[in-house]
């Protein structure tokens, strides 16, 4: 049974057990009216509990219900008759309550949690909004401008936060159903405290018109969280029965949209991309003392996040001066989070006491796992690893950061290189959730498991890759750069492009990026490559033409655009210099449309996505849309690039 009820004295325990993560099912929806009803007409129960077995509260809806008609009872009517009931019900809450289950539990006439418990509304995340009750109920208890604020974001809370904001009546001291049970207790006789009959606390209309207005800008053409956030702000102004209405009729509006269904496969192609083909009953190894070489801005985003997935860290670099610049730069990561609120003073040293600075790679002899972030130059890979295998015990596993480099070619000089793979983050790593997972020709299938293994633990998406140069991510990069540079030589401007590009529903748009990646990075490998680039293959002299003049981006106050006092501007200079290109080259310059723009760069994208699959750099087409929605800013309620171009509609199903 999914759902079953017992009873300690006067209390009934209604205990959901649906693994893996007690989806809130046909079955469990239909088992919890069923034994509340039960509980309810039982003169013996005074009070009643809902809980969970297992390692989670209810964690959302069923995904396999997905996109299938919904069958009775459905999920408002299952919190109507928690918060109906007329006995007082109390939610225990472990592991995640989101979506649904977070909406069980705000039904409730009172909510405990233990301490390392989570709640949620993540719906807009799937192109919808919460669909029983959500909404209406959270701003009830947290006040307008939190709930606007989750709901249209998405974010989880922890129960200490849940517990401020007033969403949460207790945290658990012991075992979670025995507190729930005496709590329980206390209520039972009590006048019941209906969530839904409480009023929407006074707030700020500006400021709320201000979230709202903000949550459809950053959605950057996603519709779910501005409507998300609309649909909080009507709880000031409605009746709960009237607000719940309208939620559920643009819940299942936005149900059957393209946006949902695109944010469906996405959902699905994450679920699909840790299955790799024979590692299926492949055990990772146990991983607990993390090195890393290197505490550039790299190297220090990397030793955050392992740090702050609770691994031990020993960080190397070449002399003690630079040692110390690594420990400052790891220190003013967490200072920006102390400061954002994301973590608090003890947060922040409790995750640099796991940490260590050394000017000697004698001290990651230790180590279960080795990554590097040194400079992007094959020489200087080799000689590391070269050394390290001297250093590292034989079974340690060693791992590259190699953007754009042969990987391959560096494990040449390890010792035992059936330990060695790519662990390709994104910069900058303490924030951008993708990890490109690279197998190398000799890396053995217990290592490429351990590589996936330890990306999830850092709260990443591994995507595993095949060797090329740029792997999945750079080398479709690299191509969209090509196009878009061909397009400047034909009579485009870097604000055109990057207009059209953010209009799609990207963050920003490729030249802008660049300024704030630097110039003269892509510059310096592209020097290195001079020598052995095909003479026959177009290429285009605007990028280095800017690095000679010194314009290497934001940080210099120039690159495609102009920053007098912080603020891009369109620069005279820049629009000079790429029609003079355009001279050079023979080029008629002609005027280019957003929509020509868009439908450019896509074509580009999608043919070199097909050659990707082709060569088997990527398992599935699906993993090259998350290389792009993870690594690049493409907008995720599109699905994808290959989804668009229809190639991936049945991967990650």
């Amino acid at each position: 049974m999914s759902v079953s009820l017992s009873r300690d004295g006067d209390v009934a325990v209604i205990l959901i057990d649906n693994p893996p993560v007690n989806a809130a099912s046909q079955a469990v929806r239909a088992g919890v009216v069923d034994t509340l009803a039960t509980a309810n007409a039982d003169p013996a129960i005074a009070a009643i509990v809902i809980a969970c077995a297992g390692k989670t509260f209810v964690a959302g809806a069923d995904v396999r219900e997905f996109g299938k008609p919904p069958v009775p009872p459905f999920l408002p009517d299952v919190v109507l008759s928690i918060e109906n009931s007329a006995k007082p019900v109390v939610a225990a809450v472990h592991g995640t309550a989101l979506g649904g289950g977070f909406e069980i539990a705000l039904a409730a006439h009172a909510r405990i949690a233990i301490e390392d418990a989570s709640f949620g509304l993540p719906e807009v995340k799937l192109g919808i909004v919460p669909g029983a009750g959500g909404t209406q109920r959270l701003p009830r208890l947290a006040g307008m401008v939190t709930a606007i604020e989750l709901a249209a974001s998405g974010r989880r809370i922890s129960a200490g936060e849940a517990q401020k904001l007033g969403v949460i009546d207790r945290i658990a001291e012991g075992g979670l159903i025995a507190a729930a049970t005496a709590f329980a207790r206390e209520l039972a006789g009590k006048p019941l405290r209906r969530t839904g009959d409480l009023p929407v606390r006074p707030f700020d209309e500006q400021q709320a018109a201000a979230q709202i207005a903000a949550a459809d800008k950053k959605a950057r053409g996603q519709i779910s969280p501005g409507e998300a956030a609309r649909l909080v702000r009507l709880a000031a102004d409605l009746r709960l029965s009237e607000g719940l209405a309208r939620e559920r009729a643009k819940f299942l509006e936005l149900v059957g949209s393209e946006q949902a269904a695109a944010l469906r496969y996405v959902f699905a192609a994450e679920r699909a991309a840790g299955k790799i083909p024979g590692l299926e009953d492949v055990a990772p190894r146990a991983i607990g003392n993390v090195g890393v070489v290197g505490a550039g801005l790299m190297g220090a985003g990397i030793a955050v996040s392992f740090a702050d997935a609770g691994y031990s860290v020993t960080v190397v670099e070449r002399d003690q001066p630079s040692a110390e610049a690594g420990r400052s730069r790891v220190e003013s990561l967490y200072d920006r989070m102390v400061k954002s609120g994301r973590i608090d003073a003890a947060g922040k040293a409790e995750r640099l006491g796991r940490m260590n600075f050394f000017a000697d790679r004698a001290a990651l002899s230790g180590s279960d796992l080795v990554i590097e972030a040194v400079f992007d130059d094959l020489d200087v890979k080799r000689e590391l690893f070269s050394a390290l295998s001297g250093i590292v015990r034989p079974d340690a596993i060693l791992a590259t950061n190699t953007s754009y480099l042969d990987p391959d070619a560096i494990a040449e000089v390890v010792a035992n290189p059936q330990r060695f793979v790519g662990l390709h983050f994104f910069s900058p790593a303490n924030v951008m959730r993708l990890v490109e997972v690279v197998r190398t020709a000799t890396v053995s299938p217990e290592v490429l498991a351990t590589g996936l293994s330890v990306v999830k633990r850092l709260g990443k998406l591994g995507v595993v890759s095949g060797v090329c140069e740029g792997f999945i991510g750079n080398r479709i990069f690299t191509v969209y750069r090509q196009h878009c540079d061909f397009m400047l030589e034909e009579g485009a401007l870097p604000h055109e492009i990057d207009a059209a590009m953010e209009a799609f529903g990207f963050p920003m748009g490729p030249y802008a990026v660049n300024d704030l990646a630097g110039l003269d990075i892509s510059w310096a490998r592209r020097k290195r490559n001079a020598a052995t680039r095909d003479p026959s293959e177009r290429y285009v002299v605007i990028a280095d033409r800017l690095c000679e003049a010194g314009r290497f981006g934001q940080k210099t106050g120039k690159g495609y655009y102009s920053y007098a006092d912080g603020r891009k501007t369109v620069d005279p200079e820049v629009t000079a210099l790429i029609e003079a290109v355009s001279r050079e080259g023979g080029h008629v310059r002609r005027s280019f449309g957003p929509d020509e723009i868009v439908e450019r760069i896509m074509t580009a994208i999608v043919e070199e996505g097909r050659k990707i699959l082709d060569e088997g750099i990527a398992l599935r087409a699906s993993d090259i849309d998350l290389v792009l929605i993870n690594g690049y800013g493409y907008p995720a309620w599109r699905g994808g690039p290959m989804y668009q171009a229809g190639l991936a509609a049945a991967d990650a199903q």
